[in-house]
């Protein structure tokens, strides 16, 4: 069950997706949408999250806050709990 988020760090609320294993993992790399922003940890075994990107938000955009929701979410979810990576999900290799 991939699980979902609603980060109130920007108005409106942006969705954010986590998957809890590798299988829900390939699921969200093969129905990400183009505009949504991924974030992993490199190398290291962790949850993939996706940020949906709010309507006509530029990546050099995004709020901190933002990037914080997200880039925590994938922290608490690491095996290390390093920090993580920002990429399109068109640029992730399997």
């Amino acid at each position: 069950m991939v699980l979902f988020f609603t980060s109130t760090a920007v108005n409106p609320p942006a969705t954010i997706y986590m998957g809890k294993d590798k299988f829900e993992n390939e699921d969200l790399i093969k129905y990400a949408w183009p505009q949504d922003v991924w974030f992993h940890v490199d190398k290291l075994s962790s949850a993939h999250v996706y940020l949906r990107m709010p309507e006509g938000m530029a990546w050099e955009a995004i709020p901190e806050a933002l990037l914080i929701d997200c880039a925590q979410l994938v922290k608490a979810n690491s095996i290390e709990g390093m920090p993580s990576s920002v990429n399109a999900p068109s640029c992730v290799a399997r």
